[in-house]
Order: C-alpha cells, then structure tokens, then sequence
C-alpha cells in the first residue's frame, strides 16, 4: 500500500495539471437529493456539465441529455459540496510576533497546496475551505478561499479568483479573548485589546480620507492639491473591510467577548462571522439582534481554556431558535476535516431542524463567505461541487463515497489507494507534500 499511495501522491505533485471540467454531461440518477435551497427529492437527478449543475429536479421530470454518462446512485443521498468556513490546512502562518495586528498578510502566501491535508478534506465531502491564520493576534491577516479542485500544482490552481492581486480572494482574520492577551507589543487586557482595535480601524480611516481628498483633486474642504498617502497594504486591506468587500472573520468564545466584537463592528460598519462562540447560547438574541452569523465549532469534550468552559451542545438549536444564521466548522486540526458532518449530527442531537444542520454544512457556510452564488446549493448556473453518501449524511454510520468539483471526482472511495485518504490515520498524513506517507 505504502509504494501505491507513493505513487498517487507523486502523481498529484509532479503530473497533471488541475482537470478541467467534463466535456460530456453526467447524469446522477436515484438518489435522495438535498439542494438545500429547495426541499429534498426522494429520487432526484442531478445533471452537470461543463463544471456547472445544468438541472436538478425528480428523476420523472428531469430530461438527460443525449450522450451523457449516466451515474445511477439508487439508495445513496447527495448534498452540496461541503463548505468549511474556517480551517488551518496547508501548514498556514500569520502575523509574526511584530505587532498584534497584521491586515497585510495573506496567507496564501504560506499554503503548501501540495499538502496530505487537502486529501482528508476532500475526503470528508468538503470542497471549500476559508484557510486561516491562527487567533494568536488581533489580526493576524487575510484568510484565503479555497475550492479543492484535483492536480492542484500551486495555489492559484484552487483560489476561488482568477488574480489575487487584483480581486479578493478570502476575508481577514480577527480575535479577541485570552488567545490574543499576550506580552507587549500584544494587549494585556481585553480593554486594551479592543482599543488598539479601534484605533487601527480610526487610521484606515483616516487613509481613506486622505485617499478620496487626493483623487477629488483637494483637501477636505475641496481647496487646494493634495498628495495620496505613501501606499500601505495594510490599510488597503482595511478599507476592503470597511467598505464591505472583505468579511471578518472572528474567533471569539466568551460571551462579553462576543458582545465586544459586536459593539466595534456596529460602531466602524463591518462585517463579521463570529467564530467557535462557546457561549453562543448565553447571547444568542443578541447574536441575532445584531444581525450576525455564527460559525460554530462543535467539539465532543467543550473546555480546553478557561473562556471556553462555557461551551454547549444546544448553541446551535439556541441560535435558530433567536433566528441567527449557523454554519458549522473543523477548525481542522481541532476536529478532522473528515468527520465535518459530526458537528451538525451532534447539533441535531441536542435540537437543532434537520434543515438547518445540513444548511450549516453547505449553503450557510457559503453566505458567510460571500460565495453562495458559486456555491453551497445544487441549483442549475452553480458549480458543480456535490457529495455522494452511503446514507444519512447525519448519522456516524454514513460514508462520503464521491467528492465532486465542477463535475470533476476529486475522490472515490471505491479506489483502494484514495480509500486511505479517509481511513488512514497520521502515519498517512504526516507527509505534508507528499514524501512521507507512512505504512
């Protein structure tokens, strides 16, 4: 197995390039579909090509091209491709121990796209990931989207844009509570915390004045020739956020915590996805007084620091019940990539709609992204990116068996070598890119 798995990986690694999509459409026939955004269908079919989902609907009224490849599906279920709204794969970095606040970083500037890390993810049904920097600072910099697309040879080969330099390819990373209280230049105090906040949001401000002064052609008064500020890439990233471009996303568990990242995102017109929020259910109408939604980090033994005693299986159902949006997430290495479903099994469990558990594995997760017009439903114009189980996609005894993007298999565990992808444990892994794959 080992010289089988050493082979797959280095066919990634140094063979072809990312596939392109199907030139043939396939059909999926028979299965218990759930496009999230519509009820589910008993026998549906799914039909695709070209990267996009072309039909969804009951398998009596749904038309299969002629010449299409036919997938028949009969007794499985199929979701969207699952969505991760935040994850460490790839070996990722941030901010170093410079500042406590770094907007300028891109972290997909430090993803090893050749990683192990992304097999598991594809593995486990997931075909987006937002990729973070850890909550070790304030601000420890601009996350990156990823779609798992195959053959992968560098990391454009899977960002969600076309160019990362001109377009805007993930949200920015924020924190507060104890993870981020660390000796000077970091905060001492959740006080301090949130005020060198503020005041480097006060000063993206500013360069934003100076910038639209410049190009009216005057000082704020309309008098007189003003020179635009020395270029800053941090404050460039900031007035992404402020003007909405950018979505915060912001690890947050206690529950004065949460009402802080609430109180600075109202007072400078962000937009946040609050994080992990282990008292989510202290605050959840205040959660969804304000409007914001909520990526929940469900783990089987809740603790592990002290603002995270709080933490409860009924987060999930207590924030539906208020009418705030939940998705869920690994925060992968803390919960495996492969088991992402676990967490809205465990949400139902303890209350929570069997509808808006799936939702918060797939279409939730993309809203809090910005990318639900690309993906997280099976709606005729998005990408088809689309998931294949054994059965109950909520239940610990179901499979994922297919992992599809934009009509291409990106894993099948009917294949010996990538069914270790899914069984394997870190002997399999601890390769990184690749050159070490255990037993």
């Amino acid at each position: 197995m080992r010289r089988g798995l050493s082979a797959f990986v280095l066919a990634l690694a140094a063979g072809a390039l990312p596939a392109r999509a199907q030139s043939s459409p396939i059909a999926f026939r028979g299965a218990e579909v759930h496009p999230i955004s519509s009820p589910a269908i008993a026998n549906g079919t799914v039909v695709v090509h070209e990267g996009k989902i072309v039909a969804v609907g009951p398998s009596a009224e749904v038309r299969v091209p002629r010449g299409a490849q036919v997938v028949d599906v009969t007794g499985k279920v199929i979701l969207p491709g699952l969505v991760d709204t935040h994850s460490h794969l790839g070996g990722i970095g941030g901010g170093d121990g410079s500042a406590a606040l770094h907007p300028e970083v891109r972290t997909l500037d430090g993803i090893d796209i050749l990683s192990t890390d992304f097999h598991r993810a594809r593995a486990g049904g997931i075909t987006t990931l937002n990729v973070m920097s850890g909550s070790g600072h304030l601000m420890s910099g601009q996350t990156t989207y990823l779609k798992l697309r195959s053959g992968a040879r560098k990391i454009e080969d899977c960002l969600f844009c076309s160019d990362p330099v001109t377009e805007i390819c993930g949200g920015m990373k924020m924190a507060n509570g104890t993870n981020s209280m660390r000796d000077k230049p970091f905060p001492g105090s959740r006080g301090k915390s949130a005020a060198m906040v503020r005041a480097l949001f006060l000063k993206a401000q500013s360069y934003g004045e100076k910038l639209a002064a410049a190009e009216a052609g005057g000082d704020r008064d309309g008098n007189g020739e003003q020179e635009p500020p020395e270029r800053d890439l941090g404050m460039e990233a900031l007035l992404e956020v402020l003007r909405g471009e950018r979505i915060v996303q912001h690890h947050t568990h206690r529950h004065d915590d949460v009402l802080t990242v609430i109180r600075v995102a109202r007072e400078f017109g962000y937009r946040p996805v609050l994080h992990h929020v282990s008292d989510a259910w202290k605050v959840a109408n205040e959660i969804a007084a304000a409007g914001l939604p909520v990526s929940l980090t469900v783990v089987d033994t809740p603790g592990g620091k002290e603002e995270a005693l709080g933490a409860s299986f009924e987060s999930a159902a207590a924030l539906e019940r208020a009418g705030a949006a939940v998705a869920f997430n690994t925060d992968d290495w803390i919960l495996d990539s492969r088991l992402h479903t676990r967490s809205a099994g465990l949400a139902v469990r303890y209350g929570m709609s069997r509808e808006k558990a799936l939702e918060g594995l797939t279409l939730a997760g993309a809203r809090m992204l910005g990318l639900d017009r690309r993906v997280g439903s099976l709606e005729p114009g998005k990408d088809a990116d689309l998931v294949v189980f054994s059965g109950d996609p909520l239940s610990v005894y179901a499979q994922v068996l297919e992992t599809w993007v934009e009509g291409e298999k990106v894993f099948d565990r009917a294949d010996p070598v990538e069914r270790l992808w899914a069984t394997g444990g870190y002997g399999v892994y601890r390769g990184g890119g690749g050159d070490d794959h255990g037993e």
